[in-house]
């Protein structure tokens, strides 16, 4: 990235981070509106770390899976998930982002204008100061550097540790299997994810939905070992390793939430912008991606972005409902029987809930019938603390 030389205003918009919100924003702002001077700078040294990310063909319509078409490593025509007593298979198209390709793209979207390796340690709403001193100063400046403490929400938490690895066999799988809950539960809802990349080559993840944030690598980690072992695969290798810790939304006051980083702009997970019980982030990073390349105003950037970030958060008390059910409600080692129940309704209104899309009639079926919580626990959930 070139220095400013003195008086230089800076560039039009200064993305501090260089994860999937901000770089999706980079790429449809060049896409759009190659006027605007945009610039990416990442603490490490790449974008995107180590991740992937996926989403359902339905997430996104069929305009916005074109524009992130060239981000796309691998795509399945449908996916399983398994549980005890039920197992299904879902028609529903499936997509991964890989940390690799979403780092190439980007890069040759934004040439010259990406600054790697350098962790920022001071913002305001128009400059970043670096841990070396220098200051870079932008008509706006956008903080999506993942999430942070959130004192004003209550979270749970997704948890996972992934390996890639190669396997000595063919592992005879053709699509995902987005949840395998045949596992031991270990003390929450725990389940095996599973996407295979060629006939030997697989993401496997133990993923786990608790109330603590702390993460055991070495214990999720053999986790996917044991799990491998029980499917019969034998492992040549382990070819790279991701983990995560994504929120899950129970309530909280997101007016606050957002007063709390100060006045300037934020992205992503930082501005609460997550599906609320799957913690998929891709989707959302779409919508304020477009959102923001059809509406930018740069001097205007951080009330828009807080804005749009509250209204989602009120479209979505329904899933927060639901999250409360689950953590508050269900007992920790049956809290898998929600998933199982929900995976029986009719494959629409699935993708419209991973869509973050229900009706007022999906919303009246997920909830009907016996719910698989105590009625008394689940009644204490219905009310909401934080304001919305």
């Amino acid at each position: 990235m070139q220095q400013y030389a003195i008086g230089d205003p800076g560039p039009d918009l200064l993305l501090i981070g260089g994860g999937l919100a901000n770089g999706l924003l980079a790429l449809r702002l060049a896409q759009v509106r190659p006027d605007l001077d945009v610039r990416i700078v990442e603490a490490a040294d790449r974008l995107g770390g180590q991740h992937t990310w996926s989403f359902f063909d339905s997430d996104l319509t069929a305009a916005q899976r074109s524009w992130i078409a060239p981000l796309i490593e691998h795509r399945w025509p449908g996916y399983g998930v398994r549980f005890p007593q039920f197992q299904r298979r879902l028609a529903t198209g499936y997509s991964t982002v890989t940390a690799e390709r979403f780092a190439a793209v980007i890069a040759a979207a934004l040439p010259g204008r990406i600054m790697l390796s350098s962790p920022v340690t001071a913002l305001s709403p128009h400059e970043a100061v670096l841990a070396d001193g220098r200051g870079l100063n932008a008509r706006a400046v956008i903080d999506g550097r993942g999430p942070t403490a959130t004192p004003d929400l209550a979270l749970g938490f997704q948890k996972f540790v992934g390996l890639e690895v190669r396997l000595t066999q063919p592992h005879g799988l053709t699509e995902p299997i987005i949840m395998d809950a045949c596992v031991d539960q270990a003390g929450g809802y725990r389940f095996l994810y599973t996407l295979p990349f060629d006939d030997r080559t697989v993401l496997i993840e133990d993923t786990r939905y608790t109330d603590g944030d702390a993460l055991d690598r070495d214990v999720f980690r053999q986790g996917v070992l044991d799990y491998a072992a029980s499917q019969g695969w034998g492992i040549e290798a382990i070819l790279r390793e991701e983990d995560g810790v994504l929120p899950v939304a129970l309530d909280g006051d997101i007016e606050a939430h957002l007063t709390r980083h100060g006045p300037g702009s934020l992205s992503g997970l930082r501005a609460g912008l997550f599906h609320p019980t799957t913690g998929y982030s891709l989707p959302d990073a779409v919508r304020l991606a477009e959102h923001l390349a059809q509406s930018l105003r740069v001097d205007d950037v951080a009330d828009d972005i807080r804005r749009y970030a509250r209204d989602v958060w009120k479209e979505r008390g329904f899933y927060r409902l639901l999250n409360r059910m689950l953590f508050r409600a269900a007992k920790p080692q049956e809290r898998y029987k929600v998933l199982e129940r929900f995976y029986r309704l009719p494959e629409p209104l699935i993708e419209r809930f991973y869509a973050a899309g229900s009706t007022l009639a999906d919303k009246a079926r997920i909830l009907s019938g016996k719910p698989p919580v105590p009625v008394g626990a689940a009644l204490t959930c219905l009310i909401e603390k934080g304001r919305a």
